[in-house]
Formats: C-alpha cells, structure tokens, sequence
C-alpha cells in the first residue's frame, strides 16, 4: 500500500464541515512552477524564510456557526450566567444547553464521524453559514476549534449555543468576504448521529486519497493560519491513513497517487517544523522525501535550509547547488545560496582567527589578510614539542630501567 504524506496546500481545509479562511497572496518565487506554491509571509524580505507549500487551493472553512445567539440568547447569557458553561475556564468558549438530549452516556468520543445541524452568526445577527448535516471526525481538528471542543459535549438529540472567541474560530484573519478578523461566533448545534469512523483497511484506493487530501488541505487552513502545531497534526493524521495497512488492491495509478500525497503531507510538514525551529524533525522529514523523489526541489532546499539554521553550512551548500542544477532560474535558491557561501566564508575566518589565539598569537588578530601565510612561529613550536616528547620518554626510560634493577 503507497506510503503515506503529501505537501499541504497552503490553507485548504475540507469543506465539508471546517471554516475557509482567505488565501494568501501567491508569492512570485516557486520552488516547482509544476504545482502551486503560496507563501504565508509575505513581510519577510528573505525568500529564504518563506517556504513555499505545494497545491494551493481555495481554503475550505472550518463550520461556521451562530457567532452570536439571538439577543435573546445574549440577555440570557448575561441574566442566567449558572447556565453556561465555560467549557476551558477562560471565558472565551461557552456552550449553554437549548434543548436537552438523550443523556450524558450518548456522548460521542473521539475519533467517531458525527453528524450535526450548524447555523453560525456574526455578533450582528447576520448569518455567516447554515449546514442541516455537516459531517466529520470528532477530534481531529477538521471544523473549528470550538465546534471541534464543544461537540464533545453534547448528548445525541441535544440543541446548544455556544458562543466562541475569534481565537477558536478564524482567528485575526477572519474569512473573507463574510467574516472580519479577530470575530467571534455565536453558533447553534445540534448533535445529529455519531458512528464510529470507516476500517482504514477496507477503504478504496479513492476513498483513501480522499480522505488523506482532506486531512492535508486541513493542515494547510492552519498553515496559512501561522498555527503549525495544528498544521503538523493534520499533515500527521493523512500520513498516517496513507501508510496504513490495507485489505483492498490498488491500481498503479492509485498507488502513484497515494505517493503524491505522501510526498507533499511530507514536504509542507517540514516547512511546519522549519516554523517551529523543529530542527530534526524537519531534517527527517525532508529525507524520506528524498528517499522517494531524490531530485524533489522542495526537499532539497528545506534540508539545505535546515543544515543552514543548524550551521552546516559545508554540508548544506552542496545540498542547495543540487537543487539549483535541477532549477538554475529559481532566484529563492540563488539568494539562499550566496547567503549561504558568504556566511561559510565568514565562520572559516572566524574559526581560523580562534586557532590563532589558542596557539599564543594574538598579534595577528589585527592581520586577517595575512591568515594563509605560513606563520614564523610554527617550526619552533614543532621542535618544542618533540624536544618536550623525546624528554618525556626519557624519563619514563630511567624509570622502567631503574625498577627492573
């Protein structure tokens, strides 16, 4: 069965049942004019600190909900706080019971496939989304952080309002064109069935690129969201369904494309940990790409970019000259590059001037240009030390002759 990962598309989350946010502007520099490559940052002046992501889409949005409950609901909120819940304690995620449901044992958990009716609304009233069935899986970050945490809570049957922070819904970048930044949510739900989710095993080659592409493009929702702890998640989630074991054959084409989506999950999962400053990870994850595709452009230059951060720079400049042989236009890798070899140049001299100064030769600090000459003080400090060596010997000679008598 293909492996599994693939590259996220940078902010395209299912949208059966998560939020759309805005998509960032395409950047101009892509590391593979084959694909799509959106850069989340575009403030940063180094192309070298945006990595680029493969297959963007349109962003699918996490569901949205009532923002904001009637004002009727409001005035209850503020007349009747004992029914509310204050599901993390913090006050910015609340969630209060309009019709009771079947009892606390019908709660889904984790992990099943739940069904829901949502109707989300702005603060104003004015409704953002209405979904009478929005399905997804429970705990695995497919929908908002509110409706993700709050489902949990409700019993089969029961309708709630829950009101939500910006923070667990889209955040300071809102969803254009119905949802400004930094807006809460007030979002009516009512909990319709739950089952638990389909055998990886017995899914279909197509039923499994599905479902791993919705998992990635979720990672990517959260990626242009500058949340890469939820991104890798997701990235991890689709590799995961990829690379598990399977009772059904697939066709060749099905298992090149189960390798596609591997490799970028992998791909866009490293430029997550690269986020992260997750070194190592980043490192392996750039590798098993490699291992599939060793002429990948993406991978070259994380794994150069990665060595780079790491101060590898010997290492990390032939990785980077791999990657612009493949790609010699690629004016990212260009400017990565010369940065690269200048501050290789510049660590040579650093490192030569420090053994200067352990060896006792501080006068030639002020003299930098003259570091590859041959410097008057190394013969003698030769024959110091195998005068200092033969004298030693001697000395352990006289001892050794002197025990044996």
């Amino acid at each position: 069965m293909a492996s599994s990962g693939e590259e996220p598309r940078n902010g395209s989350p299912d949208r059966a049942g998560t939020g759309t946010e805005p998509s960032p502007t395409a950047d101009a520099t892509q590391l593979d004019t084959a694909e799509d490559f959106e850069v989340l940052e575009e403030e940063e002046e180094d192309l070298s600190e945006l990595p680029p992501l493969e297959d963007v889409g349109t962003p699918l949005a996490p569901p949205r909900e009532d923002t904001q409950p009637s004002e009727q609901g409001r005035g209850e909120a503020a007349e009747d706080p004992q029914e509310w819940l204050d599901v993390l304690g913090s006050g910015l995620l609340k969630k209060k019971t309009l019709v009771p449901g079947q009892g606390a044992d019908t709660r889904p958990r984790k992990g099943q496939d739940v069904t829901v009716r949502l109707k989300a609304t702005l603060e104003d009233g004015s409704v953002v989304e209405e979904n009478p069935a929005l399905t997804f899986t429970l705990g695995d970050c497919d929908v908002l952080q509110a409706l993700d945490l709050c489902v949990q809570l409700l019993e089969m049957g029961e309708t709630a309002l829950i009101v939500a922070d910006a923070k667990y819904c889209y955040g300071a970048q809102g969803r254009s064109p119905d949802i400004p930044p930094n807006a809460a949510l007030t979002l009516e739900v009512e909990l319709l069935a739950a089952q638990d989710a389909p055998d990886l095993e017995l899914l279909s080659g197509k039923e499994k690129i599905e479902l791993a592409n919705r998992k990635r493009e979720r990672g990517n929702f959260f990626y242009q969201q500058a949340d890469y702890v939820l991104a890798i998640n997701s990235y991890d989630i689709a590799l995961k369904i990829i690379s598990s074991s399977s009772k059904v054959d697939f066709s060749p084409d099905e298992e090149a494309e189960l390798l596609d989506v591997k490799v970028k999950c992998l791909n866009n999962l490293a430029a997550s940990q690269l986020k992260l400053d997750h070194y190592e990870a980043a490192l392996k994850s750039c590798n098993l790409v490699l291992e599939h595709q060793p002429g990948n452009i993406k991978a070259l230059f994380r794994k150069g970019k990665v060595l780079a951060q790491q101060g590898e720079y010997r290492e990390a400049i032939p990785i980077l000259k791999a990657a612009l042989k493949l790609e010699p236009s690629n004016k990212t890798i260009h400017a990565e590059l010369s940065k690269l070899v200048k501050k290789h140049a510049d660590q040579k001299n650093v490192e030569t001037e420090m053994y200067r100064k352990m060896l006792g030769n501080p006068s030639a600090a002020g003299t930098p240009g003259k570091c590859k000459d041959k410097l008057p003080w190394s013969i003698p400090w030769k024959w110091l030390f195998g005068a200092t060596a033969i004298a030693l010997g001697g000395v352990a000679l006289s001892v050794v002759i002197a025990a044996r008598n």
